[in-house]
């Protein structure tokens, strides 16, 4: 039995559901995402909450189900509240900044980076030392700031680079004489 598969998920203030066959569409404040279902799971709408239930109880059909919920789940978290990641620069001379929609980053190459922000996130820094990604849609966040710390991962020996906040990067011991 799937133990996140058994919770509802239930709507927030402000969060409508519909069901139209195996599609459900969330619409809050911050927009509306839609999510497709496979045939395994039956989607159903009851007393503000969304019930997923399983189809039979072949292992597809169990694995379907817990992930359909967490889908739904995030589809509710994107529109009522959207997803953030925060990302830390490290190194001398490294900096991030805003130009209109492109983010320029200094990650000491002979050249700035420009990267484009894609549709349905939204890209800021705070700080030169500070990017944060925001959007509705978890994994196209997640890729995004992936995408951005891809130009310059932390490195084991000095630790500069691009970080997720809070992440440790385990530390290296440089040569000795």
């Amino acid at each position: 039995m799937s133990r996140i598969g058994k919770k509802p998920v239930a709507l927030p203030k402000g969060v409508t559901a519909e069901i139209k066959g195996q599609t459900i569409e969330v619409k809050g404040p911050k927009g509306a995402r839609s999510f497709t279902a496979t045939d395994d799971v039956t989607l159903s709408l009851e007393e503000g909450a969304v019930k997923v239930t399983p189809r039979g109880q072949s292992k597809r059909a169990r694995q379907q189900w817990g992930m359909t919920r967490s889908m739904v789940e995030n589809l509710t978290v994107g529109v009522s509240e959207g997803f953030k990641k925060e990302l830390e620069i490290q190194g001398v001379g490294y900096r991030a900044q805003m130009q209109g929609k492109t983010l320029k980053l200094a990650l000491g190459y002979s050249h700035d980076v420009n990267f484009e922000t894609p549709e349905g996130v939204t890209i800021t820094a705070p700080k030169q030392t500070e990017i944060v990604v925001e959007g509705i849609d978890q994994q196209l966040v997640g890729q995004v700031a992936a995408n951005i710390r891809e130009w310059r991962r932390p490195e084991p020996y000095k630790g500069k680079g691009i970080r997720y906040k809070g992440e440790v990067v385990f530390r290296k011991e440089g040569k000795k004489k």
